[in-house]
């Protein structure tokens, strides 16, 4: 099977990264084509940024035919629904396959996201996945998105001192990453804290091959139907 993985932003490091995380856990079979936009932010912190991205993002969509689940490389899960309409192959959110693994690991987690803008972003999401309630708190590290590119940055600490408050004050059981650019730290910090610590690309990936091998296909009823020929741009 194929996987197209987009990562809405326009910074090349970051969508190495993501291809590598999507990779790592994908299985034998399974090709990753990761790809980012050719237009828009160079990175996607709140509400604004995630308006910039969606263009860009669900041109690459349009424009790439033969793929077999499309996984959104954002924490926002930006233009989801959008993208849900342009194919009926599985269209999978990294925020929302995390926010769902996490549920079914744990009884109560916490999301460490990077900046304070990008939180309420991420708590609109969890309510209407209906998981807010399974979610103690989303925190943010104050760490900016493209600090995460740099190799000399102390962000993998503070994500680390966030994790740190997370399990002291929210009784977090599990800690979900609430950003693509952390793909690489998940599997560390879970050592370092004794816990789950999710990695969004990684549960997406999976959950994308598991919905591909069953023959699983998005609806075309109602809000998901295909936008009709002569609106297509």
């Amino acid at each position: 099977m194929r996987i197209l993985v987009v990562n809405p932003n326009t910074t090349a490091s970051m969508t190495e990264k993501i291809g590598r995380a999507a990779k790592r856990v994908a299985s034998e079979g399974t090709e990753i084509l990761a790809v980012n936009s050719a237009h828009g932010p160079a990175s996607i912190e709140g509400f604004y940024d995630e308006a910039m991205s969606l263009a860009g993002m669900l041109a690459v969509i349009r424009e790439t035919k033969d793929f077999d689940a499309v996984v959104i490389a954002c924490f926002d899960d930006t233009g989801l629904d959008a993208a849900r309409c342009l194919t009926d192959k599985p269209v999978i959110g990294i925020g929302e396959a995390a926010y769902h693994i996490a549920s079914m690991i744990s009884n109560k987690f916490s999301v460490v996201t990077t900046l304070a803008r990008s939180v309420p972003a991420l708590e609109h999401n969890l309510h209407r996945y209906g998981l807010i309630a399974r979610c103690s708190r989303v925190r943010s590290s104050e760490v900016a998105v493209l600090e995460l590119e740099h190799a000399g940055s102390d962000a993998c600490n503070r994500i680390s001192a966030e994790i740190g408050r997370a399990v002291a004050e929210d009784r977090a059981e599990a800690i979900v990453l609430g950003c693509a650019g952390m793909a690489d730290l998940a599997d560390a910090l879970a050592k370092e804290h004794g816990l789950p610590v999710l990695d969004g690309v990684s549960c997406a990936v999976g959950l994308a091959e598991a919905m591909v091998r069953l023959r699983i296909l998005t609806s075309r009823l109602g809000g998901y139907s295909p936008r009709p020929a002569h609106k297509m741009l």
